[in-house]
Protein backbone atom coordinates (compact mmCIF):
# COMPACT_ATOMS: atom_id res chain seq x y z
CA UNK A 1 0.00 0.00 0.00
CA UNK A 2 2.55 2.37 0.95
CA UNK A 3 4.58 1.27 -2.45
CA UNK A 4 1.71 2.29 -4.19
CA UNK A 5 1.19 5.64 -2.53
CA UNK A 6 5.05 6.44 -3.34
CA UNK A 7 4.53 5.51 -6.89
CA UNK A 8 1.64 7.87 -6.94
CA UNK A 9 3.54 10.73 -5.70
CA UNK A 10 6.20 10.44 -8.06
CA UNK A 11 4.31 9.82 -10.87
CA UNK A 12 2.17 13.50 -9.99
CA UNK A 13 5.76 15.12 -9.51
CA UNK A 14 7.10 13.66 -12.63
CA UNK A 15 3.58 15.08 -14.59
CA UNK A 16 4.06 18.45 -12.51
CA UNK A 17 7.35 18.59 -14.20
CA UNK A 18 7.02 17.71 -17.48
CA UNK A 19 4.25 20.49 -17.59
CA UNK A 20 6.64 23.26 -16.32
CA UNK A 21 8.99 22.05 -19.16
CA UNK A 22 6.86 22.17 -21.88
CA UNK A 23 4.61 25.56 -20.45
CA UNK A 24 6.31 28.21 -22.42
CA UNK A 25 7.46 31.27 -20.24
CA UNK A 26 5.94 34.42 -19.94
CA UNK A 27 8.06 36.99 -21.22
CA UNK A 28 8.72 40.12 -18.76
CA UNK A 29 7.04 43.24 -19.96
CA UNK A 30 9.07 45.19 -21.92
CA UNK A 31 9.43 48.89 -20.97
CA UNK A 32 8.45 51.38 -23.72
CA UNK A 33 11.14 54.08 -23.64
CA UNK A 34 9.42 57.30 -23.16
CA UNK A 35 9.64 60.20 -25.71
CA UNK A 36 12.31 62.49 -26.15
CA UNK A 37 11.08 66.15 -24.77
CA UNK A 38 12.72 68.36 -27.45
CA UNK A 39 13.76 72.00 -26.78
CA UNK A 40 10.66 74.65 -28.39
CA UNK A 41 12.37 76.77 -30.96
CA UNK A 42 12.52 80.30 -31.45
CA UNK A 43 13.26 82.67 -34.17
CA UNK A 44 14.31 86.21 -34.07
CA UNK A 45 14.47 88.39 -37.04
CA UNK A 46 15.05 91.87 -36.59
CA UNK A 47 18.05 94.14 -37.03
CA UNK A 48 20.80 95.91 -34.86
CA UNK A 49 17.88 96.41 -31.98
CA UNK A 50 18.02 92.52 -32.20
CA UNK A 51 22.27 92.39 -32.61
CA UNK A 52 22.47 93.96 -29.08
CA UNK A 53 25.00 96.17 -31.38
CA UNK A 54 27.05 99.19 -29.66
CA UNK A 55 26.99 97.10 -26.43
CA UNK A 56 28.77 94.14 -24.70
CA UNK A 57 25.61 92.39 -25.49
CA UNK A 58 26.39 91.61 -28.87
CA UNK A 59 28.63 89.17 -29.35
CA UNK A 60 28.29 87.84 -25.55
CA UNK A 61 27.35 83.57 -25.53
CA UNK A 62 27.01 83.66 -29.23
CA UNK A 63 27.99 80.05 -29.27
CA UNK A 64 25.09 79.30 -27.42
CA UNK A 65 22.11 80.70 -29.79
CA UNK A 66 22.47 79.77 -33.77
CA UNK A 67 23.16 82.89 -36.04
CA UNK A 68 20.99 81.87 -39.55
CA UNK A 69 23.61 84.35 -40.91
CA UNK A 70 26.68 82.78 -39.32
CA UNK A 71 28.07 86.48 -38.17
CA UNK A 72 28.76 85.35 -34.75
CA UNK A 73 25.65 87.62 -32.47
CA UNK A 74 24.75 86.63 -29.50
CA UNK A 75 22.98 89.75 -28.91
CA UNK A 76 19.12 89.58 -26.98
CA UNK A 77 18.39 85.88 -28.05
CA UNK A 78 21.57 84.99 -26.36
CA UNK A 79 20.39 86.74 -23.35
CA UNK A 80 16.85 85.25 -23.59
CA UNK A 81 18.80 81.96 -23.85
CA UNK A 82 20.21 82.60 -20.60
CA UNK A 83 17.04 83.38 -18.61
CA UNK A 84 15.03 80.06 -19.78
CA UNK A 85 18.36 78.15 -19.19
CA UNK A 86 18.01 79.73 -15.64
CA UNK A 87 14.32 79.19 -15.37
CA UNK A 88 14.68 75.38 -16.21
CA UNK A 89 13.72 75.79 -19.54
CA UNK A 90 14.52 74.35 -22.77
CA UNK A 91 14.85 76.34 -25.68
CA UNK A 92 16.62 76.18 -28.73
CA UNK A 93 17.22 79.64 -30.00
CA UNK A 94 18.05 81.50 -33.55
CA UNK A 95 18.63 84.28 -34.91
CA UNK A 96 18.06 85.68 -38.44
CA UNK A 97 19.59 89.29 -38.50
CA UNK A 98 20.84 92.64 -40.52
CA UNK A 99 21.58 96.00 -39.19
CA UNK A 100 19.24 98.99 -40.87
CA UNK A 101 16.95 96.61 -42.19
CA UNK A 102 13.28 95.98 -42.22
CA UNK A 103 11.16 93.38 -42.06
CA UNK A 104 9.96 93.58 -45.72
CA UNK A 105 14.17 93.26 -46.51
CA UNK A 106 14.37 89.79 -44.25
CA UNK A 107 11.08 88.32 -45.94
CA UNK A 108 12.33 89.72 -49.65
CA UNK A 109 15.87 88.47 -49.01
CA UNK A 110 16.43 86.09 -46.96
CA UNK A 111 13.23 84.10 -46.34
CA UNK A 112 15.18 80.80 -47.39
CA UNK A 113 16.71 80.96 -44.26
CA UNK A 114 14.37 80.61 -41.78
CA UNK A 115 11.63 79.05 -44.12
CA UNK A 116 10.64 75.94 -41.64
CA UNK A 117 8.54 75.17 -38.90
CA UNK A 118 9.79 76.79 -35.87
CA UNK A 119 7.30 76.88 -32.27
CA UNK A 120 7.80 81.22 -31.55
CA UNK A 121 8.91 83.47 -33.73
CA UNK A 122 10.23 87.26 -32.47
CA UNK A 123 9.70 89.95 -35.29
CA UNK A 124 11.62 93.13 -34.67
CA UNK A 125 10.84 96.28 -36.97
CA UNK A 126 13.38 99.00 -38.31
CA UNK A 127 13.46 101.57 -35.62
CA UNK A 128 10.79 104.30 -37.42
CA UNK A 129 9.01 101.65 -38.97
CA UNK A 130 9.69 103.09 -42.27
CA UNK A 131 12.97 105.00 -43.39
CA UNK A 132 11.89 107.03 -46.06
CA UNK A 133 8.44 107.49 -44.17
CA UNK A 134 9.32 107.50 -40.60
CA UNK A 135 5.98 106.81 -38.58
CA UNK A 136 4.39 104.95 -41.51
CA UNK A 137 2.87 101.43 -40.47
CA UNK A 138 1.84 100.63 -44.12
CA UNK A 139 4.96 98.50 -45.01
CA UNK A 140 5.37 97.08 -41.80
CA UNK A 141 2.04 95.93 -41.50
CA UNK A 142 2.25 94.29 -45.08
CA UNK A 143 5.67 92.66 -43.90
CA UNK A 144 4.43 91.31 -40.84
CA UNK A 145 1.24 89.14 -42.75
CA UNK A 146 3.92 88.11 -45.08
CA UNK A 147 5.93 86.61 -42.68
CA UNK A 148 3.08 84.97 -40.25
CA UNK A 149 1.91 83.38 -43.30
CA UNK A 150 4.92 81.96 -44.03
CA UNK A 151 5.38 80.87 -40.59
CA UNK A 152 1.78 79.22 -40.39
CA UNK A 153 2.44 77.33 -43.31
CA UNK A 154 5.03 75.47 -41.57
CA UNK A 155 3.74 75.09 -38.75
CA UNK A 156 -0.31 76.41 -37.87
CA UNK A 157 0.25 76.33 -34.01
CA UNK A 158 3.42 79.18 -34.53
CA UNK A 159 3.54 81.83 -31.81
CA UNK A 160 4.17 84.96 -33.47
CA UNK A 161 4.82 88.13 -31.40
CA UNK A 162 5.83 91.28 -32.50
CA UNK A 163 8.70 93.58 -30.83
CA UNK A 164 7.31 97.10 -30.00
CA UNK A 165 10.91 99.05 -29.85
CA UNK A 166 12.12 102.30 -28.21
CA UNK A 167 12.28 105.45 -28.48
CA UNK A 168 15.16 107.09 -30.07
CA UNK A 169 16.95 109.50 -28.10
CA UNK A 170 18.36 111.25 -31.45
CA UNK A 171 14.76 111.20 -32.58
CA UNK A 172 13.10 112.81 -29.45
CA UNK A 173 15.52 115.50 -28.76
CA UNK A 174 17.16 116.47 -32.05
CA UNK A 175 14.76 119.04 -34.27
CA UNK A 176 13.39 117.68 -37.94
CA UNK A 177 11.94 114.46 -36.90
CA UNK A 178 8.17 113.66 -36.65
CA UNK A 179 8.64 112.90 -32.48
CA UNK A 180 10.79 116.06 -32.05
CA UNK A 181 9.07 118.21 -28.93
CA UNK A 182 6.68 115.67 -28.05
CA UNK A 183 8.57 113.96 -25.27
CA UNK A 184 10.28 110.72 -24.48
CA UNK A 185 7.20 108.69 -24.74
CA UNK A 186 5.69 109.75 -28.17
CA UNK A 187 7.95 107.76 -30.31
CA UNK A 188 7.55 104.30 -28.21
CA UNK A 189 3.73 105.01 -27.46
CA UNK A 190 3.39 105.35 -31.76
CA UNK A 191 5.86 102.23 -32.12
CA UNK A 192 3.18 100.40 -29.64
CA UNK A 193 0.03 101.35 -31.68
CA UNK A 194 1.27 100.78 -35.03
CA UNK A 195 2.31 96.47 -33.90
CA UNK A 196 -1.40 96.77 -32.02
CA UNK A 197 -2.79 97.63 -35.20
CA UNK A 198 -0.52 95.18 -37.33
CA UNK A 199 -1.60 92.08 -34.77
CA UNK A 200 -5.79 93.43 -35.33
CA UNK A 201 -4.71 93.19 -38.82
CA UNK A 202 -3.06 89.97 -39.09
CA UNK A 203 -4.72 86.66 -37.84
CA UNK A 204 -0.90 84.85 -37.50
CA UNK A 205 0.16 87.77 -34.98
CA UNK A 206 -0.12 85.65 -30.98
CA UNK A 207 0.77 89.38 -29.39
CA UNK A 208 2.78 92.05 -28.99
CA UNK A 209 6.06 92.50 -26.81
CA UNK A 210 5.84 96.29 -25.02
CA UNK A 211 9.75 96.77 -24.95
CA UNK A 212 9.06 100.34 -25.39
CA UNK A 213 6.51 100.43 -23.00
CA UNK A 214 9.20 99.14 -20.05
CA UNK A 215 11.50 101.74 -21.13
CA UNK A 216 9.05 104.13 -20.17
CA UNK A 217 7.72 103.16 -17.46
CA UNK A 218 11.53 102.72 -16.31
CA UNK A 219 12.03 106.63 -17.41
CA UNK A 220 8.91 107.32 -14.79
CA UNK A 221 9.97 104.98 -12.33
CA UNK A 222 13.85 107.03 -12.50
CA UNK A 223 15.15 103.61 -12.86
CA UNK A 224 16.68 105.51 -15.75
CA UNK A 225 17.52 108.61 -16.73
CA UNK A 226 14.74 109.88 -19.86
CA UNK A 227 17.31 112.86 -21.28
CA UNK A 228 21.15 111.51 -22.20
CA UNK A 229 21.24 115.48 -23.79
CA UNK A 230 21.76 117.27 -20.24
CA UNK A 231 23.85 114.05 -18.51
CA UNK A 232 22.67 111.27 -16.73
CA UNK A 233 21.49 111.91 -12.90
CA UNK A 234 23.22 109.79 -10.50
CA UNK A 235 21.58 106.90 -9.63
CA UNK A 236 20.11 106.19 -12.19
CA UNK A 237 20.66 104.10 -15.69
CA UNK A 238 21.12 105.56 -19.34
CA UNK A 239 19.27 102.78 -21.35
CA UNK A 240 20.81 104.12 -24.51
CA UNK A 241 24.26 103.83 -26.55
CA UNK A 242 26.48 106.36 -26.66
CA UNK A 243 25.06 107.13 -29.85
CA UNK A 244 21.37 107.90 -28.63
CA UNK A 245 20.00 105.94 -30.73
CA UNK A 246 20.78 101.83 -29.85
CA UNK A 247 20.36 100.50 -26.47
CA UNK A 248 22.85 100.42 -23.65
CA UNK A 249 23.68 96.85 -22.28
CA UNK A 250 21.27 98.01 -19.55
CA UNK A 251 18.73 98.69 -22.24
CA UNK A 252 19.31 95.68 -24.00
CA UNK A 253 19.01 93.60 -20.75
CA UNK A 254 15.53 95.18 -20.26
CA UNK A 255 14.10 94.34 -23.63
CA UNK A 256 15.27 91.13 -22.89
CA UNK A 257 13.51 90.72 -19.64
CA UNK A 258 10.34 91.89 -21.40
CA UNK A 259 10.81 89.57 -24.48
CA UNK A 260 11.76 86.32 -21.58
CA UNK A 261 8.50 87.19 -19.43
CA UNK A 262 5.94 87.74 -21.96
CA UNK A 263 7.50 84.06 -24.30
CA UNK A 264 7.75 82.29 -21.40
CA UNK A 265 4.97 83.39 -18.79
CA UNK A 266 7.77 83.36 -16.15
CA UNK A 267 8.09 86.40 -13.97
CA UNK A 268 11.34 87.89 -14.32
CA UNK A 269 11.60 89.06 -10.66
CA UNK A 270 12.25 85.67 -10.21
CA UNK A 271 16.04 85.50 -12.05
CA UNK A 272 17.24 87.68 -9.09
CA UNK A 273 19.45 90.11 -8.07
CA UNK A 274 22.70 87.75 -8.94
CA UNK A 275 21.23 86.86 -11.85
CA UNK A 276 23.98 85.80 -14.11
CA UNK A 277 24.14 87.74 -17.43
CA UNK A 278 23.89 90.63 -15.76
CA UNK A 279 27.02 89.49 -13.66
CA UNK A 280 29.25 88.94 -16.65
CA UNK A 281 27.83 92.27 -17.99
CA UNK A 282 28.63 94.30 -15.23
CA UNK A 283 25.03 95.51 -14.20
CA UNK A 284 24.69 96.15 -10.24
CA UNK A 285 22.63 93.30 -9.04
CA UNK A 286 20.49 96.79 -7.73
CA UNK A 287 20.51 97.54 -10.91
CA UNK A 288 19.11 93.78 -12.74
CA UNK A 289 16.68 93.82 -9.75
CA UNK A 290 15.07 97.42 -10.24
CA UNK A 291 14.72 96.59 -14.41
CA UNK A 292 13.62 93.09 -13.41
CA UNK A 293 10.41 94.76 -11.16
CA UNK A 294 9.89 97.36 -14.43
CA UNK A 295 9.66 94.06 -16.88
CA UNK A 296 7.05 92.61 -14.41
CA UNK A 297 5.18 95.49 -13.86
CA UNK A 298 4.79 96.29 -17.72
CA UNK A 299 3.98 92.86 -18.87
CA UNK A 300 1.36 92.69 -15.57
CA UNK A 301 -0.01 96.06 -16.40
CA UNK A 302 -1.53 94.54 -19.96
Amino acid sequence: MRQLECDGMMKTLIAAALAMATTPAVAPAQRVAAPIALPRTILFIGNSFTQGAHSAVRNWHADRVTDLNRAGFGGVPALFKEFTEEAGLRYAVSLETQGGQSLAFHYDQRRHLFDRAWDVVVLQEYSTLDRERPGDPTRYIRSVGQLGSLFRVRNHAVRVELMATWSRADQVYQPGTPWSGRGVFAMADDLRAAADRARRTNRSVSGVIPVGQAWNRAFAARVADPDPYDGVTFGQANLWSYDQYHASTAGYYLEALVTFGQVTGVDPRTLGRGERAADELGLSPDLAASLQLIAYEQLAAR
